[in-house]
This record gives C-alpha cells, structure tokens and sequence, in this order.
C-alpha cells in the first residue's frame, strides 16, 4: 500500500499516512498480501465512522456476523466489544475467531472507539513461527491431523452451526506458507484418530508451544488504529487486567472469497 510501512515485532507491520477511505483495488491487493505474509496489520489516524468503516470491510471480502454478539446500532455486520458495564474484567484468551464454523473468517478488523486510559492491549500469535519451530517428528506425526472445533461461551440456537473439523496444518492460500491452526483448548475438542486423553494432552502442549513470549506481538492502542489479522495465521486475546477506563471498538469480520452471504 501507499503510505509508510514499518515492519513490527516479533512480526507484523504498521501502515502510516493513508486513509483507508481513499484506497483502490491496487492498495486492498496489497494490504491482502501484508496481511498474508505478517499477519497482522495495524493502519494509523484513520478518521472514518461505522459507514465508511463497513465499506472498507466489504472491499476485503463477503462481511460474517458472529451468533450471539451485540451488533452496533445501525450497523448489522458490526459487534461491538466493550468493558463497559463490567461488574469484572471479560475474560480472553488466545483463540481464532468462530473456529467451530466450517467456513472460517480470514479477517477481523478492530476500530477504536474508547479506549482505556491504562491497558486494554491486543496480543497476537505468529502461528507461521509455531509450526515452522515445531519438531520434524511431530511435524511427520501430525501431517494429516485434523481437529474438531466446538464452540463455547456463547450462546446460540438449536439451529446454528456448533462444531467444524478444520486441519492442524493449513497451507495460506495466499502467501503458501503453513500454519499451526488452533484456538483455545476449550474449543479444540479432540484430534480425528486419537483417543480424547491423547488429543487434549496434544492440544494444551500445541497451544503451549503456539503463545510462548518470543512468538507475541502486543499491540498497545492509540487514537485512529484500525487493527486487522489474518485469522489462518494468528491467534489474538485481549488483556484486560489492570485496565482504567472504557475499552470500547467496533469488530467486523471478512470470509474467505468463497464464502456466500446468506
């Protein structure tokens, strides 16, 4: 994209001097294949409402709607994520967004609206990094591994989609690097072929090995970021301790290109 990049780390990059607003088909490109390649996206001083915010999220691809969240007012394909009315700190943990849906989102987008005086960061796992420094023999042992993902802490209808096989190792269909796809244990239910003592043990040690210290970016906010990942390369958890003050943004989320809104 046009604008200065700065490379981040461990990884990730950030996107100085454009409006979101403003870009073409050549920047969206561009910003899919920084996304693919980093994972993580963070673009500074933006100025744009709910509107042109959704806009930007339809140029990147069909816009997902997570059962069970509170939308924005006016904005159906947005939820909003706050702190606000909290008797106590929400809970977070690494995961991938609504990994228990067959077709997962390729892509969250976070834009600030409050935010805390103190706190209220957004960590992120290079899930390229937790498979490329796995062992080769776990690498051999679970090549052809898939994982049931359920779902957990929301609430949904009888109706809606609950659980999804996804692959341990997934190929980026962009960049063609691999990732260790996972989400928190709760949602990893069991390895297909291996008994439930054995997947979940396997689980906690992946997932483990996923968050280590050396693999986290920790983004800290400031006024006008628009925060983007990949979700087939990154995991993400907020942290909520020790915040003072409001936390509140706005969270869009964007298929894969062969999703079909319904």
């Amino acid at each position: 994209m046009d604008g200065t990049v700065q490379n981040l780390l461990p990884f990730g990059v950030e996107i100085a001097g454009i409006q979101i607003s403003d870009a073409g088909d050549h920047d969206i490109s561009n910003l899919k294949q920084l996304l693919a390649y980093n994972g993580v996206v963070i673009i500074r001083n933006q100025s744009i409402d709910d509107t042109e915010f959704v806009t930007f999220l339809k140029r990147l691809g069909p816009l997902m709607f997570t059962a069970g969240e509170t939308p924005v007012l006016d904005q159906p394909w947005l939820n909003l994520v706050t702190n606000v009315g909290c008797d106590r700190a929400p809970r977070s943990v690494f995961h991938t967004d609504t990994s228990y849906l067959a077709q997962t989102p390729a892509y969250t987008v976070l834009k600030g609206i409050s935010l805390p005086e103190v706190g209220g960061e957004t960590l992120f796992s290079n899930q390229y990094s937790a498979f490329e420094t796995l062992p080769t023999q776990v690498k051999d042992r679970l090549s052809s591994a898939t994982v049931l993902h359920v779902a957990s802490g929301i609430k949904l209808d009888n109706d809606q989609e609950i659980r999804a096989w996804h692959p341990l190792f997934q190929r980026h269909p962009i960049s063609g690097k691999i990732a260790l796809f996972l989400s928190t244990p709760e949602r990893c239910q069991v390895i297909q072929g291996f008994n439930l003592e054995e997947s979940q043990r396997a689980i906690r040690l992946l997932y483990r090995h996923s968050i280590r210290p050396r693999r986290l970016y920790r983004h800290h906010w400031q006024n006008g970021d628009i925060v983007i990942w990949d979700n087939r390369c990154t995991m993400h958890r907020a942290d909520h301790s020790e915040v003072v003050g409001d936390r509140v943004l706005h969270r869009g989320l964007v298929a894969s290109e062969t999703y079909i809104n319904t």
